[in-house]
Order: structure tokens, then sequence, then C-alpha cells
């Protein structure tokens, strides 16, 4: 078996033609090769992965934090019922429901679908980064309960208010106990960013589909999307292991 991998320089509309110079079509003539294909739908699974990251962190501090404030119950069965519903339904159910239910019971998000198609983008980065988001808040909240009373006793001492005791002492000691398993959370949404196809985003997987069905060169694209999916995943993982670096640096034991 000989891979061949000229496809990627060939025009989808008119595939058993010659390839194009340079593997770029032209806007002027209308042309466009499977290899802009591919970098589009790349750069879509990056936006993917980095927005619902950024989604997920943040609110998965939010919600970790609330669980574990002092005195206010009402807030902590709030977190508790954020935590367990997305942790306990598979993400390509929440990503459905919030695809297709929500919008069929509020009008004016189906017709925002319609009027614009990257709505659908935002959605499932919502979907994404809601779903992480309460695996990370459990890991925030194991990391405040492993702080030593004493030193919330100290804080109390010297008159911090309990906004202090969050920022200066529960934030950073958190973050060097829970950065092993976010970095693991992290690359873990570049792979769940696949089950974008099924509400037709235009990412990798939805690349490779549609491609294999019109060159059936399955080997040589399952080839290139393992490439670029593992080649995202250790962008993240390496970001995240400079990250820990700079805060392990900042904020030693």
């Amino acid at each position: 078996m000989t891979l061949d991998f000229t496809f990627l320089c060939k025009d989808p509309a008119d595939f058993y033609g010659p390839p194009l110079p340079h593997c770029f079509g032209s806007s002027a003539q209308g042309t466009v090769t499977y290899l802009q294909e591919l970098i589009l739908a790349f750069k879509t699974t990056t936006l993917l992965t980095i927005s619902a990251l950024i989604l997920a962190i943040i609110t998965g501090f939010l919600v970790g934090i609330i669980r574990t404030l002092p005195k206010n119950r009402f807030l902590q069965i709030l977190a508790a019922f954020w935590i367990e519903f997305f942790r306990n339904i598979p993400l390509l159910i929440i990503v459905f429901l919030s695809y297709f239910v929500v919008p069929k019971i509020f009008p004016k998000i189906n017709d925002l679908l319609r009027q614009d198609p990257f709505l659908g983008s935002y959605i499932f980065i919502a979907a994404l980064g809601f779903f992480t988001s309460a695996r990370i808040a459990e890991q925030v909240r194991s990391g405040i309960n492993t702080i030593p009373k004493n030193q919330i006793y100290a804080a109390q001492a010297l008159g911090f208010t309990t906004f202090q005791i969050y920022l200066y002492i529960f934030i950073p000691h958190t973050l060097r106990t829970i950065m092993p398993p976010l970095t693991s959370e992290a690359m873990g949404i570049v792979k769940n960013s696949a089950i974008a196809i099924s509400v037709s985003v235009n990412e990798m997987m939805n690349f490779l589909n549609q491609s294999v069905e019109e060159t059936a060169r399955s080997y040589e694209i399952y080839i290139i999307i393992t490439f670029l999916y593992a080649l995202l995943a250790f962008f993240v993982f390496i970001t995240m292991s400079f990250i820990q670096y700079i805060i392990y640096k900042n904020y030693p034991k």
C-alpha cells in the first residue's frame, strides 16, 4: 500500500482534475483545496479547545470556591447541583440538549441559530466548558479542603476578610495542588472537542468524515487528523506545564 497525500492539493469540486499549484486555491477563480479546508478545520478545533478550556477554568474555580464558602448554605447547594448535573450526564447528551432542545424552548435562540451558523460553535463551547467545569470545581474544592485549619485561624487572627483568605491563602495553595489533574482536564478537552461533529461544527472530525467520503483516502486522512490532534494536545500540555512551573516558582511550599 502506497500513501498518497496529493489529494490535499486538489479542489473538492474537481477532485479528478490536476492538483492546484502550491496546494492553495484562488478566491478569484472560486477554487479551494483540501489543504485549505484542513487548515480551517484545525483552526476551528483549536478555537473550540482554547475557548472551552478558559470557560471551564473560570467557571470551575467560581463553582469550587462557592462550594466551600462558609455560612452560605444556599450557594453551596446551588454549586453542588451544578457539579452533580454536569458531572453525571454524558457530554454528548449535554451538547444535544444545548443545541436541539434549548432552542425549541426559547424560539429566539432558534431564530438566531438560523441567522448565524457560527452560534452553534458558541453553544458547543458553552456545553463543553460547563461540562468540564464540574470536574474542575471538585478539584478546586478538594484543594481548598486540604489546607490546614491553623492557616485559616492565623489569617482570621490577623484580621483577613473571607475574600482575602481566599485570595492570598486558598487560591495559591489550590493552584499548586490541582495543576497536574488540571493539565489532564485540559488535554481531555482537546479530545472531547471532536464531539462538535454531532452538531455540524466545521472542525477536524467533520473534515475527516467529508474528505474520506469524497476521496476514499482514509489511511492518509486518519494519519493527518491523528497527528494534528496529538500536536494540539502536546501544545496544551506544554502550555499547562509552563504555567505549573511559574506557579511553583512564585508560590513555593
